[in-house]
């Protein structure tokens, strides 16, 4: 099941979407609201708003009654057949994929937390290029929700940095209120899955990091890609094992696998639940090696304005962005 956050095109209200058959995006609440009409319910729009909210972070604090309600859903449009999907009066519910404005799966998580550190072969980069600056386990930071973009969305590279770069990471969506949780319940407060970029702006990290700072290289407006699905963790499949691609240009940057991780995705999450989570935080996992910034020749590398950025991982899909200018 692969579930969007998009933006309907009459009214430009963000929806909650079931991702079917390539190029066609369901509108679950109405859905839910249909299927319940047909089974005889008189007041399906009110369940429906209970159980299939139209925003993400409703569906996500329903947990499981929610998931359980929007894989009925799914069951639903996949019998009667998503062409004939229709809300219970009759509204249009069935949208192209293509023809949509993909908002990020969260478009407004309570936090981001980032961390790094966690795939070696990365520190091990940063350490074989010469970067000034240590790289140990467990590095974390706060990725601010308001640079956050989604798929197909522009990021805008500053006029005052010469050094943007990419960071494709694995991106942990939280579904429950959780605290102080071990690795062996790390995974039930977990939701699902989803693609990030952490774009960096690395001449303004260096300046920050002479003071042991992580803040505005890694916070600039759209330096938040996120998206274009939401993956709930049934779903993923071998969440240890999944392939890893960043490509700029169709050129792949970076290349590399889960299975590269020196910790478990539950370890991640009990790491950092020494502060409460809340449903829809996201937590990622760090980057992979490959970054413009250790290469022997970065400023080959560095993202420039009309740059083509895909970031994969397996099971999850394409996230597709393109590299603008800030003319501010």
């Amino acid at each position: 099941m692969r579930i969007v956050t998009f933006e309907e095109p009459y009214y430009h209200r963000e929806r909650l979407g079931l991702w079917v058959n390539q190029d066609q995006v369901i509108d679950a609440n109405y859905a839910y609201s249909r299927m319940l009409k047909d089974q005889g319910e008189d007041y399906p729009a009110r369940f429906a708003d209970a159980f299939v909210p139209p925003s993400m972070i409703s569906f996500l604090q329903g947990g499981e009654k929610s998931m359980r309600a929007t894989r009925e859903t799914e069951r639903f449009v996949n019998e009667v057949g998503a062409d004939k999907v229709s809300g219970p009066l009759g509204e249009e519910a069935v949208f192209q994929f293509s023809k949509l404005k993909i908002k990020a799966p969260v478009p407004n998580p309570g936090k981001i937390i980032h961390t790094a550190g966690n795939f070696r072969e990365h520190a091990k980069e940063g350490s074989e290029s010469g970067w000034e600056f240590p790289m140990p386990h467990w590095i974390s930071f706060l990725k601010s929700p308001s640079s956050i973009i989604g798929h197909e969305g522009e990021v805008l590279c500053p006029k005052f940095t010469k050094m943007l770069d990419h960071e494709i990471e694995l991106a942990i969506i939280i579904g429950k209120k959780s605290k102080r949780l071990t690795k062996e319940t790390a995974w039930d407060s977990i939701a699902g899955f989803t693609v990030f970029n952490d774009i960096t702006a690395r001449d303004i990290q260096r300046e920050e990091m002479k003071a042991g700072l992580l803040n505005f290289g890694k916070n600039l407006d759209t330096f938040a890609l996120f998206g274009p699905c939401f993956i709930p963790r049934d779903d993923i499949g071998d969440v240890q094992n999944l392939r890893i691609e960043c490509r700029v240009n169709g050129d792949p940057r970076q290349v590399s696998n889960t299975n590269h991780l020196s910790v478990s995705i539950p370890e991640i999450v009990e790491h950092y639940s020494w502060v409460t989570l809340y449903p829809g935080d996201v937590i990622t996992t760090g980057t992979v090696s490959g970054v413009a910034a250790f290469r022997k020749e970065p400023e080959k590398y560095f993202l420039k304005p009309g740059d083509v950025l895909e970031s994969e991982i397996e099971n999850i899909g394409i996230l597709r962005n393109y590299i603008g200018e800030d003319k501010n």
